[in-house]
């Protein structure tokens, strides 16, 4: 029973003495890289916005959104950095020799690369993305057969999330094409039917009227560039002739600009008596 006191003693004082000396190291580095963590980034931030020139093309939105994808980008890796630094400072607190890990690493390292190519492809295209500036987050891009809102960009992927909620994860080095759908300016592109009936000329004079109301409403005025506006006769379809309209919004507007466009211009067409008509089929008598 005297030998377990004994024992125990040893071990708390031994516990107390290393907790009073190594421990408190250990986290005060942890406090001291989390605080160096954060003003990194806020240094970084500051860096970027000053550094990174307007285009000249591109709103504010555009060019915050820019800054704010070379900012991630930039204090993710500084992040990365500081936490190996942070774990080697610890590994060494706890007696660990790190000479000859960091000299495995090394060997590890060269073993790596022979099939790092990967790797390494991702890393460098993911620099030509970003210097490029072929998108940024919060842009809604299409991506091969993905399409979604861009969450994330790194040297080594790109994360999408789709309309579903749904995340895609994407190596940089996969990509081939993007297309953009929110960069500078986006278009309502609006095909519409109307009936073979109906006098071509008032369905324009309807469509340019509802397309100015709406381009002058406080509420949408500042999410439209160019107001919608009839086109062309764009096709004469099975049961109805086919009108385009085109317009311009601020760059991620469309969909809701349009949805609004369609909204009024189906009540116009109710009032004004044009037909939007359906797929009909006529069944001929053989006899």
């Amino acid at each position: 029973m005297l030998e377990n006191s004994n024992i125990t003693t040893w071990v708390s004082e031994h516990l107390l003495e290393w907790v009073l000396s190594h421990g408190i190291k250990i986290i005060i580095i942890i406090i001291v890289g989390t605080i160096i963590g954060r003003v990194l980034h806020y240094v970084i931030e500051g860096a970027v916005r000053k550094a990174v020139t307007p285009s000249g093309f591109s709103s504010k939105t555009a060019e915050r959104k820019r800054e704010d994808t070379i900012t991630e980008i930039l204090s993710g890796t500084a992040r990365m950095l500081l936490w190996i630094v942070v774990f080697i400072m610890i590994v060494s607190e706890l007696g660990v020799n790190v000479a000859p890990i960091l000299a495995g690493a090394g060997i590890v390292g060269v073993a790596v690369g022979f099939g790092g190519q990967y790797l390494i492809r991702d890393i460098i295209t993911g620099v030509f993305l970003i210097w490029e500036n072929q998108f940024r987050v919060g842009d809604v891009v299409s991506i091969g057969d993905v399409s979604g809102v861009v969450e994330s960009v790194t040297l080594r992927v790109t994360v999408l999330r789709d309309m579903d909620g749904t995340v895609h994860t994407i190596p940089n080095g996969e990509i081939k094409r993007t297309s953009n759908q929110t960069k500078g300016f986006s278009r309502i592109n609006l095909d519409v039917g109307v009936g073979y009936g109906d006098d071509i000329d008032k369905v324009q004079k309807v469509i340019d009227r509802v397309g100015l109301e709406l381009s002058e409403d406080p509420a949408w005025k500042e999410k439209i560039g160019k107001a919608p506006a009839f086109l062309r006769v764009n096709n004469f379809g099975d049961s109805s002739v086919d009108v385009k309209i085109f317009g311009e919004t601020m760059p991620g507007e469309q969909w809701a600009v349009t949805g609004e466009l369609r909204r009024r211009l189906k009540k116009a067409f109710d009032k004004e008596g044009i037909e939007i008509p359906f797929p009909q089929q006529v069944n001929h008598d053989g006899k």
